[in-house]
């Protein structure tokens, strides 16, 4: 007898849809037989309806919870919560803006306390690299960890510093030893040093002070040094399409680097944020029409590995809707909850297909965390399933949302697609109880 069985006209699996019976037990995928199979019993039978397809749950590696330490940004219960409701079964912590930042094995274990017992979807933490921490890095490595982000140029907050181009190659050597991978937030500091400086409403100043080229070359010095050491590279929020060929170029050349993107740099565009709208204020920053199309081409084409959601929310009073400053307000935009949605109102309008949605957003970035269980509905998988309304539609609501502050650049738009039901290892979760677990490395 197996604990559930759902049947859906449309399950997205590695191959694309399909009429299946999904079979569960013990929070596994442990069979998968046509729709009418009379041969699967089951505590529970779920038949979806037939305006509903099956897609895997969504896995999003680029989440900064915040706690502790800034918990009124964001906490575990609030992003968690969040998550599940926007399909997300899966998220991967980045290691600031908590305090302390998770640059250590004692401030990794003072995160997990903090999320212990208030996650809503499974959670697992990357390590970070700063000036100083190599001899931590394979502590954290054996403790669990899914990687280790770098920035190469100033967080945003003084207790992650970046790191310099030494030290980046001395942390790629370290981690190659053990074939870990680092994460980069990649804009180069001096480019940006030179650009113009970020002041006022004009989202135009803003966009003219994070220079593509700023990008770009970093980028070129990433692929340079994993080229040096043999070390895995990941690439992350591309925004600058002008990086595509060089990536093709590296990829060619035996580089082994991933690159994801997120559902804002995909959504809008440069020409149409308002002034004064710091609510679109991200690093690096959402660019012209003609770039996001490029975007897409490298979404098309498999240069793009993957969407994730860099969701980075703060308190209002930071985004200083007071004066609309771009110059001074935090740059993060919240969207966990929202992803799924956004992407699939812009892929469909480009030919695209629930399948390959699923793969950008759960498939990819399981497969490059190292998520072995995660992302796919298939036999031996998490039975993490995401009931999505394709045809339906919504306007988002900011006040509706389950993050801690209504604060979204997606507030008011209109999406196609709608999450009718989550499940998290083959049970329903519906918020009223935290049910998610925290992950480590090679058990999850």
């Amino acid at each position: 007898m197996l604990d559930v069985v759902i049947r859906a006209r449309r399950v997205v699996t590695a191959t694309g849809e399909v009429d299946r019976a999904i079979g569960v037990a013990g929070g596994k995928i442990v069979a998968i037989e046509p729709f009418d199979s009379d041969d699967l019993s089951a505590a529970e039978n779920v038949t979806l309806p037939d305006d509903q397809v099956l897609l895997p749950g969504v896995v999003d590696t680029h989440v900064h919870v915040n706690e502790p330490g800034r918990t009124e940004w964001e906490g575990f219960a609030t992003a968690t919560r969040a998550a599940i409701a926007g399909g997300v079964t899966t998220i991967v912590d980045m290691p600031l803006n908590s305090i302390p930042p998770t640059t250590d094995v004692t401030a990794l274990e003072i995160k997990r306390k903090s999320a212990a017992g208030q996650v809503h979807c499974d959670v697992g933490f990357w390590g970070g690299v700063v000036p100083g921490n190599g001899p931590d890095l394979r502590g954290l490595h054996d403790s669990g960890v899914f990687g280790f982000k770098c920035f190469l140029l100033h967080s945003g907050v003084d207790e992650f510093p970046p790191v310099d181009a030494s030290q980046l190659e001395e942390a790629l050597k370290a981690l190659h030893s053990f074939d870990a991978l680092l994460i980069v937030h990649a804009e180069d500091s001096q480019a940006i040093d030179r650009a113009p400086t970020a002041h006022g409403e004009r989202y135009a100043d803003f966009l003219a002070s994070r220079p593509r080229g700023a990008e770009n070359v970093a980028i070129a010095q990433v692929i340079e040094v994993a080229r040096w050491t043999g070390a895995r590279v990941h690439i992350l929020h591309l925004s600058s399409s002008d990086a595509l060929p060089m990536i093709v170029s590296a990829r060619r050349d035996g580089v082994r680097i991933t690159v994801e993107t997120c559902p804002h740099y995909l959504s809008f565009t440069a020409e149409a944020v308002p002034d004064g709208a710091t609510q679109f204020k991200c690093c690096p920053p959402i660019r012209e029409a003609s770039n996001r199309e490029l975007l897409w081409e490298g979404l098309r084409t498999g240069v793009i590995d993957c969407i994730v959601s860099d969701h980075s929310p703060c308190t209002p009073e930071l985004k200083r809707f007071d004066i609309g400053d771009f110059g001074v307000a935090w740059g993060g935009i919240a969207s966990v909850e929202v992803g799924l949605s956004a992407i699939w109102s812009e892929a469909r309008t480009r030919g695209f297909a629930l399948a390959d949605v699923a793969r950008w957003m759960s498939q990819r970035p399981a497969e490059i965390a190292g998520l072995r269980h995660k992302g796919r509905i298939a036999l031996g998988y998490d039975a993490d399933f995401a009931a999505f309304a394709p045809d339906a539609g919504r306007v988002v609501d900011p006040f509706q949302l389950h993050h801690k502050h209504p604060v979204t650049p997606y507030a008011f738009r209109p999406l196609a697609g709608v999450v009718r039901e989550t499940w998290l290892r083959g049970h329903r979760v519906t918020g009223d109880e935290p049910t998610g677990q925290l992950l480590t490395r090679g058990t999850a």
